[in-house]
């Protein structure tokens, strides 16, 4: 399992799953709250979705 977001926040969560020959993105979550936060819902994602097999 792979953290890729909130860290530091409640909002924002992300993990990566790797097992099995596939890949499983969980709790994809927005950013809420301060402006700064909400500005990183415009990113890029942290892992390029043509290589994700479910959310």
């Amino acid at each position: 399992m792979t953290f890729l977001g909130a860290a530091g926040t409640v909002t924002g969560s992300k993990f990566l799953v790797d097992g099995g020959g596939g890949r499983l993105m969980v709790d994809c979550g927005l950013y809420q709250g301060e402006r700064r936060l909400r500005a990183l819902n415009w990113e890029a994602p942290p892992v390029e979705p043509p290589t994700v097999d479910a959310v």
